[in-house]
């Protein structure tokens, strides 16, 4: 079982970026794939959540409206697109498997597996 994650950078305030989450070992049906941040000094946040299954998605409430998660079963890989980012997105994002996703996801519940390496996310002011 293998996560990786990509797609960070550098980008002013208000832009976007596509992070992806490839999956190997398993497939989309069989997991779900919850993102999480953490910004230094802080402490590891929840962002999105994407079910095995049926999809069920989870946002928190700092990017609801502003990030989306999809998924690629074909490609066995998740997405999260994030617009109109924020200084405060700034942080290494890293993807790992759960379940079913719900709220208690988003504060660490039922995650498990390698996190896998990060991808860090700069949003400049």
């Amino acid at each position: 079982v293998q996560l990786q994650a990509s797609g960070g950078g550098l980008v002013q305030s208000g832009g976007s970026l596509r992070l992806s989450c490839a999956a190997s070992g398993f497939t989309l049906d069989d997991r779900g794939i919850a993102w999480f941040r953490q910004a230094p000094g802080k402490e590891r946040e929840g962002v999105s959540c994407i079910s095995r299954g049926d999809g069920n998605i989870v946002y928190v409430d700092s990017v609801n409206g502003r990030f989306t998660i999809s998924r690629d079963k074909a490609a066995n890989t998740v997405y999260l697109q994030m617009d109109n980012l924020k200084p405060e997105d700034t942080a290494v994002y890293s993807c790992v498997t759960t379940t079913h996703c719900t709220e208690a996801t988003m504060r660490g519940h039922g995650i498990f597996g390698s996190r896998g390496q990060g991808t860090q996310v700069t949003v400049s002011s």
